[in-house]
């Protein structure tokens, strides 16, 4: 008929463009994805495939068959007290620290905006000493600093030979205060660059209706700064949720009678000096669901919100 438009699907101009470029991201994200899958996903295969079966030293050197156990070795974990002890002492412990953390780097960040270009070139480049110091050189110099014997710490405060890895708490808080010392500096250098960028006159705009700096952080920068607080509290969570080389350095491996186990050094006993390799991988694999969960959860609870991320 005179006048119809017959529209033939896939051969017009302008639907056969995004066709054709549908799979191009792909192609740009295709090396990443070749080097995750070797360095993350095929990891995360053999840890949750040795968790499933019977593998010791036994099984390692071949004097006996690997067998396959199913759940039997999370039964077993679950059913050990001391995993719950550890359990408990790493939730907190990392709760804690991500705190501080969080607490220490954004008022570092505040305080960058406030200061002269020394002051702050200053603070910048010690910061970032702390971020690059390896974390056993780190451990051991604040080993150092708060020896009972030789330590400057001790003889400030007038403490005397006070031992502060001997006491469980004091040797967390301890732990605690070296992880937020290397930590803070990513929070602070995000934070502060995210700053930067919110536009002059809306802070301008705070100051002169008279509102507080603490008024000026809680309603003006964190509600704009969300997406990057999401970003540092999320790594934040992983990176003090896993510390191994803190406690492992400066508790002798877990502190006396293991009072200051975390689930990371818990699961390097289990495998290495137990030769228990199963039961380390399932301690290995419920941590990487905990923070799987806790990531999903804190993303899902903010899309409820309303937050772009």
């Amino acid at each position: 008929m005179r006048g119809r438009v017959r529209v033939r699907r896939g051969f017009s101009r302008s639907s056969s463009r995004p066709c054709r470029g549908a799979g191009t991201p792909w192609l740009y994200l295709a090396p990443a994805l070749v080097v995750l899958g070797g360095l993350l996903v095929y990891p995360v295969y053999q840890l949750g495939l040795i968790s499933l079966f019977e593998y010791t030293q036994a099984q390692v050197s071949g004097g006996e068959p690997t067998t396959f156990q199913g759940v039997g070795n999370y039964a077993e974990l679950f059913g050990d007290a001391e995993f719950w002890r550890v359990l408990l002492a790493t939730v907190v412990f990392a709760a804690a620290c991500v705190v501080s953390t969080l607490a220490v780097g954004c008022a570092l960040a505040v305080l960058l905006t406030r200061v002269r270009a020394l002051p702050r070139l200053a603070l910048m480049l010690a910061a970032l000493g702390a971020w690059a110091t390896p974390a056993i050189t780190g451990s051991t110099v604040w080993l150092l600093l708060f020896d009972p014997d030789f330590g400057p710490v001790n003889r400030v405060l007038g403490l005397g030979d006070h031992s502060w890895t001997y006491g469980r708490y004091s040797a967390f808080l301890l732990v605690m205060l070296e992880v937020v010392w290397c930590s803070f500096p990513f929070v602070m250098v995000t934070v502060y660059a995210g700053i930067r960028s919110v536009p002059s006159e809306i802070l301008e705009a705070a100051a002169l209706d008279g509102a507080s700096q603490w008024r000026v952080w809680r309603s003006v920068l964190a509600p704009m700064l969300r997406p990057i607080l999401v970003v540092v509290t999320i790594q934040s969570i992983i990176w003090d949720f896993k510390v191994f080389t803190q406690i492992y350095v400066m508790t002798g491996g877990g502190g006396i009678a293991g009072q200051n186990l975390v689930l990371n050094v818990y699961a390097y006993q289990k495998a290495f000096a137990s030769s228990q390799y199963s039961l380390g991988s399932a301690i290995g694999v419920v941590m990487l669901v905990i923070l799987l969960a806790i990531t999903l959860v804190y993303l899902r609870l903010l899309r409820r919100q309303g937050e772009e991320l």
